[in-house]
């Protein structure tokens, strides 16, 4: 099969975005465009993600956004990192006082929200 980048197979009709060098996946190609270009200026993986990911904040909040937790395992200057930025429980819970409430936490309520992890990680 020979690849043709100007045939649409599929309905969506996504845009195309290409780089010699470098490669980012995203929802939305205004997004992937946004970390090559990083990529094209000198920055690396982890500056074109976090470029691509504010991007989507952007041109598509229902998909991501700053209020969100955050998961990646990175690879840099010879070392693997696993970065684990989840939400955590506000502070001023205490175990005791889930307790109190029952076996479960609620779905719906304060007491099942987290503080976002996306801006630490």
């Amino acid at each position: 099969m020979k690849f043709d980048p100007y045939m649409y197979r599929y309905p969506s009709r996504r845009n195309l975005v290409f780089g010699k060098n470098g490669v980012v996946a995203s929802a939305s190609p205004l997004a992937s465009q946004t970390g090559l270009d990083i990529l094209k200026k000198g920055g690396n993986a982890i500056d074109a993600a976090v470029a691509t990911a504010t991007a989507l904040t952007v041109v598509e909040p229902s998909g991501n956004g700053i209020g969100g937790d955050c998961f990646a395992i990175i690879w840099y200057e010879g070392k693997i990192y696993g970065i684990n930025a989840s939400g955590f429980a506000p502070e001023n819970i205490s175990r005791e006082e889930l307790l109190e409430k029952g076996e479960e936490i609620s779905l719906y309520g304060l007491d099942s929200v987290t503080v976002p992890g996306a801006p630490g990680g």
